[in-house]
C-alpha cells in the first residue's frame, strides 16, 4: 500500500450563496490517517466528499487511490462509487425508515451476503440488542452509530464523514468520537472528516485542511494551524473563551478560543485569577501588556 493512497487534483464549479465559485483543490491523504477537512459554510467540502466518493463527476482532474486510477478527465476514465470502494456518512445519516437496524446495515452488503458480518458490526457499534428497531425508534447517536455500521460493511478503503455529529449534543459528541477512534484503529482505515468543531478536530484529526472559497488556504497539523501566539496591535480587543490556564511562578499561561484560532497569552497571575476554562473574556492590549476583563 502506498504511503500516500489518495492524491487528488480537481477543478469543479460551485454555486454558492455569494455567487459562482471555482473549486481548485490538490491533496494527498496520508495511509491510515484522520484528516479534518474544515472551512465556512458553502466553500466547497461536502461537493469535495461527494467528487472523491464518484457521486459527482468534475469537470476536470485526477483521482489515484495508490497504484489505482480513479478519475483521469483528461483521458476519459472515471470508476464508478462502487468500485472505489469508499464509505459515507450524512450529516442525516440518511437511513431508511421502513428498515430495521440490521436491514440497513445489511443493505450495504451483497445480496448473498455473510449474516455474520452484520452481526459482527453491531456488536462492534453495541446495537445488538437493537437489530430490530427502526430509525424513528431510535436516539441521535444510536442513528449516526448505523451508520457508521452500514459504511463499514462492504470494508472500504477510505471513509468520508460528513460533519457526522454536529446534531449530537456534547456528550454524545465525546462518546461517538471514542467510536471514530475504536473503529479507525480496528479497521485501518483512512478517514477524511469534515467538521467544525475544534476539539473534535484537535481529539481526533493528525492533519487538517482549511477550506476558503474552494480552495485548501492552510493546511497542517491542529496545532499548525490552529494555535497562534502573537502580540496584535496596541488598542486591540478581542472577545475568547478560555480553554486553560496554567499558573507557573509569577505568571500564568492561558490557552483561548478567540475568532476560530487558539491563542496563548501570558499573564501576572493577578490577572489571571478568574480565568477558568468556560468563562469568556474580553483581552485588550495595551503597550505595557493584555488587559482582561472576565465576563461572567
Amino acid at each position: 500500500m502506498s504511503d500516500t493512497p489518495l492524491d487528488l487534483q480537481l477543478c469543479h464549479s460551485l454555486r454558492t450563496a455569494a455567487g459562482p465559485v471555482t473549486m481548485d483543490v490538490a491533496l494527498r491523504l496520508e495511509c491510515g490517517s484522520i484528516t479534518a477537512l474544515t472551512g465556512p459554510s458553502g466553500v466547497g467540502k461536502t461537493t469535495l466528499l461527494r467528487l472523491i466518493a464518484g457521486l459527482i463527476k468534475p469537470q476536470t482532474g485526477r483521482i489515484t487511490y495508490g497504484k489505482e486510477i480513479w478519475l483521469d478527465s483528461e483521458n476519459k476514465v472515471f470508476l464508478s462509487p462502487q468500485r472505489r470502494q469508499v464509505g459515507l456518512v450524512f450529516q442525516d445519516y440518511a437511513l431508511f425508515p421502513h428498515l430495521s437496524v440490521r436491514q440497513n446495515v445489511a443493505f450495504a452488503l451483497e445480496k448473498n451476503h455473510d449474516p455474520s458480518r452484520v452481526d459482527e458490526l453491531l456488536r462492534e457499534v453495541e446495537l445488538t440488542q437493537l437489530a430490530d428497531r427502526r430509525p424513528h425508534q431510535l436516539s441521535g447517536g444510536q442513528q449516526q452509530r448505523v451508520a457508521l455500521a452500514r459504511a463499514l460493511a462492504p470494508r472500504p478503503r477510505l471513509l468520508l464523514l460528513d460533519e457526522p455529529l454536529s446534531a449530537l449534543d456534547r456528550a454524545m459528541r465525546q462518546r461517538l468520537q471514542d467510536y471514530l477512534l475504536k473503529i479507525h484503529q480496528h479497521h485501518k482505515l483512512t478517514i477524511l472528516l469534515v467538521t467544525h468543531d475544534l476539539g473534535e478536530i484537535f481529539r481526533l484529526a493528525d492533519q487538517v485542511l482549511e477550506m476558503e472559497e474552494g480552495k485548501i488556504r492552510r493546511s497542517g497539523t491542529p496545532e499548525q494551524v490552529f494555535v497562534a501566539s502573537y502580540r496584535p496591535a496596541e488598542g486591540t480587543v478581542l472577545h475568547g473563551e478560555v480553554l486553560s490556564c496554567l499558573i507557573q511562578d509569577d505568571h500564568a499561561t492561558v490557552e483561548a478560543l478567540i475568532d476560530q484560532r487558539i491563542h496563548k497569552f501570558r499573564l501576572p497571575i493577578i490577572q489571571a485569577a478568574d480565568l477558568l476554562p468556560g468563562r469568556s473574556f474580553l483581552l485588550r492590549y495595551s503597550v505595557e501588556l493584555p488587559v482582561v476583563e472576565v465576563l461572567r
